[in-house]
């Protein structure tokens, strides 16, 4: 492992040749580029994470943290091949100050060609994935609206930002369920009247269960609040008075119970972030699947006609509403103890003061001036006094 200090973007691009050199390891193994966005303290969480799934994905790893913006601009980076961050290449960068909100200026040199681009985010979405330059660089991106403040919500703003090739953890996380689920009715002969899933309450991938099988179903699906931990029971209601139902109250064994029919114990554990990390790495071509489950659940329509290309929005992290529009994105990890004052404002309110200073500087300088050439006049007419014999006047 190389760790560079204060360095800049052109040596870790040497850096990470020479890793690779040493390693024996080539560009041309690599599947994707996996760019990860992550704050000071899930770093290891992440890197963990990533590590499984690189392992099952040979990829490379780009870990970015950004930090304070009020510091002096700053890289740090280690680079390595193969290691604790999977058999891989893997570069971990710190940014500080102004070259945070600049990322991918250092990170687009590092992609590995001819490889697709995902990007996660392990920490809060950002409300506009437009605003995060790592995003656009990315044909696959990957979100976990789980930890944000209120995941319900940020599912409804994921459903208003989707494009295609979006995606979401809490989607991962009902994998197992919609298996389960889908081989339930093989051997049911009426059909779905209506349904039931019972969640903790503000889960939101039993949100989007429900969506999913509204979908699918096309029957309407209640949420209902349970205990937990996480989904507890998904019930459905036939045509012919029979019940489908799927019970885990433990979050590790799920039970399937259907009339005229013996129970059924089957393993559903709550599974590892880097799994589900993994399982998202499978796919790299947009989820219609999920597109239409997200679409349910948050009363939108034909998401997957939406153009995939996206654009940059700058958002100045400065700005008075930055804290309600991107407070994932431009945190406090970010954005230091402190916010600065508006550029603007400032330079305004400075702006009556500049001339007036400018103008007794320039006074200044011209009395400098003229008191410097009247000196001169004297020592000249002193040494012509001198030379002459007489007194100089």
């Amino acid at each position: 492992m190389t760790t560079l200090w204060d360095t800049t973007g052109s040596d870790v691009v040497k850096a990470l040749a020479a890793e690779r050199r040493s390693a024996g390891a080539v560009a041309s193994g690599l599947a994707l580029t996996l760019v990860v966005v992550v704050d000071e303290k899930h770093v290891a969480e992440a890197e963990q994470s990533a590590a499984i799934a690189a392992a099952m994905h040979p990829c490379r790893l780009l870990v970015v943290v950004r930090r304070q913006l009020e510091a002096d601009s700053r890289l740090d980076a280690e680079v390595q091949a193969g290691g604790r961050l999977g058999p891989g290449e893997a570069v971990v960068m710190r940014m500080y100050g102004r070259l945070s909100l600049h990322a991918e200026s250092v990170v687009l040199p590092l992609l590995a060609p001819d490889t697709p681009v995902v990007t996660w985010w392990h920490g809060e979405p950002p409300h506009l994935i437009a605003h995060d330059p790592l995003g656009i660089l990315a044909g696959r991106r990957v979100t976990d609206c789980a930890l944000a403040p209120d995941p319900v919500q940020a599912l409804l703003n994921r459903a208003n930002d989707y494009a295609p090739g979006d995606t979401d953890l809490v989607w991962t996380r009902t994998t197992g369920w919609r298996g389960l689920l889908a081989s339930a009715f093989d051997s049911v002969t009426g059909t779905a009247q209506r349904g039931t899933v019972s969640a903790e309450p503000g889960n939101a991938s039993a949100t989007l269960l429900a969506g999913w099988l509204a979908d699918r179903l096309g029957v309407p699906i209640e949420l209902s609040d349970s205990p937990g931990p996480g989904i507890t029971g998904v019930r459905i209601n036939l045509s012919d008075g029979a019940h489908v139902w799927l019970e885990r109250g433990d979050g590790h064994n799920a039970t399937v119970h259907r009339d005229g029919m013996p129970d059924r114990s089957l393993p559903l554990p709550r599974r590892e972030l880097g799994d589900l990390l993994a399982e998202e790495l499978h796919r790299l071509e947009a989820d219609y699947v999920y597109s239409l489950a997200l679409g349910k659940a948050a009363g939108e329509q034909d998401l997957s006609s939406r153009d995939p290309v996206r654009s940059h929005q700058w958002l100045d992290p400065a700005g008075a509403d930055v804290a309600h529009e991107e407070p994932g994105l431009f945190g406090p990890e970010v954005q230091g103890p402190r916010r600065r004052p508006d550029k603007g404002a400032a330079a305004a309110k400075a702006g009556p003061k500049a001339p007036a200073t400018a103008g007794k500087r320039a006074e200044k300088a011209a009395k400098s001036t003229k008191t410097a050439t009247k000196s001169a006049k004297a020592t000249a007419a002193a040494k012509k006094a001198g030379g002459s014999g007489r007194r100089a006047p």
